[in-house]
């Protein structure tokens, strides 16, 4: 399946950007024109994740091979040939790691943003309740101010609610979601569940690092003990907290330019 996209640089080296769940390719955008500024020999995919933005539902059965499949199969329709660098987060993380088992041959380095390759607990996602608030919500309003509204109603902050209305799309009836959320909750109910400890720990794997926020609790202590016991650094953004390319974006540019 080839996913909604767009590029940033026009350099040699293939890197792809990866959202979380509920996100866009978007979100990641002033974090690949800074990198591209600093370092032109890149050229940047940042896709809109399978069921995300405007790319295609996803069907039934998908997992976090079949996203990473889909990811491989647009850098490939969009010419990016050869090994990429896989730079995910959160959810764009995992689908990374799940790439450098599936689909190896494409995979010529990881770096993850504020996730473990652990199983996700229900309690500790983020994303969990914030789909939880969305399920709730109506599926079209009047405009965008009334479904801001019934967010926030139900809880969510005003940061997490002008996030997700970026999701509405205008018809001659208001607006409506852009995504399929249903689709959407029962694919994070399969890849959250998915230990991918394999991807990091088995020989030969490329080259990984992750990078945390300190104010997160997606990479834990022992996480980190195990990540770099696996060859796999870590390295913490004390500020910062899951969000980690809007909390530290400056400290995050100056890691990832690092060799």
């Amino acid at each position: 399946m080839v996913l909604e996209s767009f590029q940033v640089g026009t350099g040699d080296v293939p890197t792809v950007l990866l959202h979380g769940f509920l996100g866009t390719g978007r979100n990641l955008r002033s974090l690949a024109t800074a990198w591209s500024a600093k370092d032109p020999s890149r050229r940047f995919l940042l896709p809109d994740l399978t069921g995300h933005g405007t790319s295609p539902i996803p069907p039934p059965s998908a997992d976090l091979f079949t996203v990473a499949r889909d990811v491989v199969d647009t850098a490939r329709a969009q010419g990016f040939t050869g090994a990429l660098d896989w730079v995910g987060h959160s959810l764009g993380g995992r689908v990374s790691l799940a790439a450098s088992l599936h689909v190896p041959e494409a995979v010529s380095r990881v770096s993850l943003l504020d996730i473990a390759p652990g199983p996700v607990p229900y309690d500790l996602s983020e994303s969990g309740m914030v789909l939880g608030v969305l399920l709730q919500a109506p599926a079209r309003a009047e405009n965008r101010k009334v479904m801001r509204a019934a967010l926030t109603d139900k809880g969510l902050s005003d940061a997490l609610a002008d996030w997700l209305v970026m999701n509405l799309v205008s018809d001659d009836q208001g607006v409506r979601w852009r995504f399929d959320r249903q689709a959407l909750a029962e694919l994070h109910s399969r890849v959250n569940g998915v230990d991918l400890w394999e991807a990091v720990e088995r020989p030969g794997r490329p080259p990984m690092r992750c990078i945390r926020g300190g104010r997160s609790r997606y990479v834990s202590d022992a996480d980190v003990a195990r990540l770099e016991a696996a060859g796999c650094p870590v390295a913490t953004l004390p500020g910062a907290g899951h969000f980690v390319h809007v909390d530290g974006a400056q400290q995050l540019l100056e890691w990832l330019l690092t060799p």
